[in-house]
């Protein structure tokens, strides 16, 4: 047969069969690429849009690693003619990555310090024996942590702290599946509330703030994003907690056994050492250069100011943050930033944002509550299919081009992307936990969906009740 054998005509299939997103991508973006543009869209914004399109089919498919999304996202600018080879770097290089590089680095530092098991000591100090302050404990504690260090990191922190109460009680699955589900759960619910509540939690609340500002629409500092965002955090650490007792209400009350054998292990590491006191106090330093700071010299430069402080006071070595930092993400957030700035540029996220609100209109007449539903339901849908960042990334420059207070819509399209409690990739809390093979896929939706509904209905709460005398 043309002088291929069998074995090379199967690992073609093979690979035809793992890649067909990948195939299916492209046929698409050729097929759109040579259809006509709307007669409201530029050739440039049609272009864009076709990129958004791949991208999407990329991620939710997940045929190529992330990083090679980003990189094709950079390629594929220049190649479309949307901008220009500088045009595009300028684009990508912003104050925002730079914070979400600083944060990723810090976090490293954070974590090779040992400070993850002193967490843990302190954690038992706080809730005691009874499993339902413990549960409630590492949802706040988690929420709390991931405001300001990123919830990947808390989420990397605590999950060693639930599997050894968990194997100290029973090792039969079975016996502790309820147990398991409902510390697992809080831990992961907790750190996706969590990352709303100050920009260092997500990088999509950077990427929001980068968009607001790249557009014209206004400045956000850390300490106003805080005045927004963290009284809908504080009000949601009791719900989830009631939430998921209710629903994966466990046969073991009180973990006393459980606890102890903790105790004993974590104060075997000793008293707490000079530098893991200074790089709490780098920490705290940095923190506060984001609240008073942030407004003159960026969120990002104070970010690289405490890697640099960390590095200088030996605190880390290079070759570890260089090792342990995740490129990728970075890579991710630039590409995610430079595509929204080029729908804004190219009128591709207002041509998005009229059809959107033109189709809504026959269904719903308020245009506020309309730009509002768009924002937040649709975010909090994609957010469970695709990363956070990816759907702020998209949906951004499309929310802040309908109208309306920017502010608001822009925070609560921010918010919005962190009610990924449906499924296992809707997070990666959600696929940390899932790693321990204590979780069922199933377990994802029985509290998820109500924690979605009742977030969503509390966001419109504030949106409108609480948020409009900041504005």
């Amino acid at each position: 047969m043309l002088g291929f054998s069998n074995q090379t005509i199967a690992d073609l299939l093979y690979w035809v069969t793992r890649k067909k997103w990948l195939i299916a991508a492209f046929a698409i973006s050729i097929f759109l690429f040579y259809i006509p543009s709307p007669e409201s869209l530029s050739p440039e914004g049609h272009r864009t849009l076709i990129i958004v399109v791949i991208a999407l089919i990329l991620i939710i498919g997940e045929v190529i690693p992330l990083p090679a999304v980003a990189i094709l996202i950079l390629i594929l600018e220049v190649v479309f003619g949307i901008d220009t080879p500088n045009g595009v770097a300028t684009s990508f290089m912003s104050d925002a990555v730079f914070f979400i590089m600083g944060s990723l680095m810090m976090a490293v530092a954070i974590v090779s310090q040992g400070l993850d098991k002193r967490l843990a000591l302190g954690i038992i100090k706080l809730t005691g024996n009874k499993t339902w302050r413990i549960v409630f404990g590492f949802v706040a504690i988690s929420s709390i942590l991931s405001s300001f260090i990123g919830e990947h990191t808390v989420a990397a922190m605590m999950l060693p702290v639930a599997l050894t109460l968990i194997r100290n009680t029973s090792d039969d699955p079975k016996t502790v599946h309820r147990l398991s589900t409902i510390l697992l759960f809080s831990i992961a619910y907790g750190c996706a509330m969590g990352s709303i509540g100050t920009p260092s939690g997500g990088g999509r609340n950077v990427i929001m703030i980068g968009y607001i500002s790249e557009f014209g629409l206004g400045n956000i500092s850390y300490l106003e994003w805080i005045k927004y965002a963290y009284p809908m955090l504080l009000l949601e650490i009791p719900i989830a907690a009631a939430l998921l007792w209710m629903t994966f209400k466990p046969d073991q009350r009180i973990l006393d056994s459980a606890v102890r054998k903790l105790k004993v292990k974590v104060t075997k590491a000793g008293k707490m050492t000079g530098n893991q006191m200074m790089a709490i106090g780098i920490f705290i330093l940095v923190f506060l250069g984001w609240v008073f700071l942030s407004p003159y010299l960026g969120l990002g430069i104070v970010a690289l100011i405490g890697v640099f402080l960390y590095l200088s006071f030996g605190l880390i070595e290079w070759h570890d943050i260089n090792r342990n930092t995740n490129w990728g993400v970075i890579l991710l957030f630039g590409a995610a930033i430079s595509l929204g700035i080029q729908m804004k540029e190219t009128g591709a996220a207002e041509w998005v944002a009229t059809q959107s609100i033109n189709g809504m209109s026959m269904v719903i007449d308020d245009l506020g509550f309309m730009q509002w539903f768009i924002s937040v339901f649709l975010t909090g849908i994609l957010t469970n299919f695709l990363s956070n960042a990816a759907t702020v990334a998209v949906l951004g420059p499309v929310v802040l081009d309908m109208g309306g207070n920017p502010i608001i819509l822009g925070i609560s399209t921010s918010i919005a992307s962190a009610f990924a409690y449906l499924t296992i990739v809707a997070s990666p809390t959600c696929m940390i936990i899932h790693s321990s093979g204590l979780v069922k896929s199933s377990d994802y939706l029985k509290a998820g969906w109500k924690l979605f509904v009742i977030s969503i209905f509390l966001l419109f709460l504030i949106s409108n009740l609480y948020w409009p005398y900041l504005s």
